[in-house]
């Protein structure tokens, strides 16, 4: 552990920080099922690529995808 600037111990991640994410990593953090998740990615809903034969989703596709829905909600009208 380290301390913050608080002078509070922050804790260091044991995890590294991934650039591309699994299909099943995505779902995760999307808070959402695998099946779902490659519907999405099928669709091209979520943006993904390919790393010889394996299909990872861009951490920052994900962000996107979630900042699309929300520009999507705050366009419908008030119910």
């Amino acid at each position: 552990m380290t301390a913050d600037p608080s002078g509070e111990a922050a804790e260091i991640p044991t995890e590294p920080i991934r650039l591309v994410l699994t299909i099943e990593q995505a779902a995760r953090r999307l808070g959402i099922g695998r099946t779902l998740m490659y519907s999405l990615v099928m669709d091209g809903e979520i943006e993904s690529v390919t790393i010889g034969r394996l299909r990872r989703i861009p951490v920052e596709c994900l962000t996107e995808y979630v900042n699309r829905l929300r520009e999507q909600n705050a366009q419908l009208p008030a119910a």
